[in-house]
């Protein structure tokens, strides 16, 4: 087993504000299995027919449960009206602590009458964290984590099962995307899927993506949707401003798991020019557990000079962070196009072997390098 205090530590954080946390996450992430670690809850799956009769009363279910009980509903959206237990909690329970997943946002299924707003606070689970690999597997093991992905399961197989990620896509398709979204075009939606998949890391050209999945662009625009929404794909904007020739509209996009970009791609192995991209993977999956959305982009300008990831601190500063698995490969030049432009800010070289960080010189900029994780930067810095 895989130990993700980590996220328990984000849950229990996120019970001082709220008392509702929504966690969500792609299949198999390992929602249920986090769930359970949390000491002394109580564990309701929703999928069964005694846990629907159960919460059939919210009020007599919840008025039952001692002060600081901590109740886990587990796939609550299969309730015939799961909204209702948790604004009942919320509003007549405050003492209650609950946990409630799912496979996407909460509003994804038409299910759900109420958003909770201001009762919840939600907790999107990525596969496993690279950090969270150093303890169970060392550093040796960057090759497993790219390969087989972070869905627990797949990360922990000895061999890597092709099977596995062709029922997932599946199971993906028929549980979430045609039961929540009532996308009837399987054959489209996965071509679309798949695509994106093999394409992921890359920028997003709506026009090229219609074309080869022979779709509409309208089309092809609710498919991406339905895919953020369910936490399949993350598009990342492009971070514009203060120069002419950036680009400011063509997001990148990034599939949520290496594992099954690998697979898609048809590798059973990595060459040393693969890994370049997969990383980046990991390093966005830790700064997304970090960060929100709308503080992270990447930058690029039309002569293609490009930087990784670029973080919104404050409104004249920003930090930049590249990716490399060789911290000597960084020859700095990008991030001096973009430091011409945008001064204020940290510079970081994310690496996945750093101990401990330290300061390099490339291009007329310092870069501090680090790998990803809890390991306190500079002021300002990473985390």
């Amino acid at each position: 087993m895989i130990s993700r205090q980590l996220w328990l530590d984000r849950i229990r954080r996120a019970w001082l504000h709220r008392p509702i946390v929504w966690l969500s996450g792609v299949r198999r992430v390992g929602k249920t299995t986090l769930a359970r670690m949390l000491p002394g809850a109580r564990h309701l799956n929703c999928e069964l027919p005694a846990a629907v009769r159960t919460l059939a009363d919210p009020e007599l279910f919840l008025g039952g449960q001692p002060s600081g009980a901590i109740l886990v509903f587990d796939e609550i959206h299969r309730l015939p009206d799961p909204s209702l237990p948790l604004k009942i909690a919320a509003d007549g329970y405050p003492n209650l602590r609950i946990l409630a997943t799912g496979s996407s946002t909460l509003a994804a299924t038409r299910k759900f009458h109420d958003s909770l707003t201001g009762r919840k606070q939600a907790v999107h689970l990525c596969p496993v964290l690279w950090e969270e690999c150093a303890e169970p597997f060392g550093v040796g093991d960057l090759d497993r984590r790219l390969l087989h992905g972070g869905l627990p399961e797949a990360l922990l197989e000895e061999e890597k099962r092709p099977s596995s990620f062709s029922e997932w896509i599946d199971s993906f398709y028929a549980r979430d995307i045609l039961e929540l979204f009532d996308v009837r075009n399987r054959q489209g939606f996965l071509s679309l899927f798949r695509l994106l998949l093999r394409w992921s890391g890359g920028q997003l050209d709506i026009g090229r993506v219609a074309r080869r999945c022979e779709l509409s662009r309208v089309t092809v625009g609710t498919y991406l949707e339905a895919l953020q929404t369910a936490h399949a794909v993350h598009l990342l904007r492009p971070f514009h401003g203060g120069g002419t020739r950036e680009i400011v509209a063509r997001p990148k996009c990034y599939a949520f798991d290496t594992g099954f970009v690998t697979f898609e791609k048809g590798w059973d192995a990595l060459r040393p020019e693969d890994r370049g991209i997969l990383w980046e993977h990991l390093v966005l999956d830790s700064l997304r557990f970090r960060l929100s959305d709308d503080r992270i982009f990447y930058w690029r300008d039309k002569s293609g000079r490009e930087v990784d990831f670029v973080i919104r601190r404050a409104r004249d500063r920003v930090d930049l962070v590249e990716c490399k698995l060789d911290p000597d490969e960084l020859d700095g030049r990008a991030a001096k196009a973009f430091r011409a432009i945008y001064p204020a800010g940290e510079n970081f070289l994310a690496s996945p072997a750093v101990k401990e960080p330290y300061r390099i010189r490339r291009g007329g900029c310092v870069f501090t390098v680090r790998a990803p994780g809890p390991i306190a930067p500079p002021a300002g810095g990473m985390t």
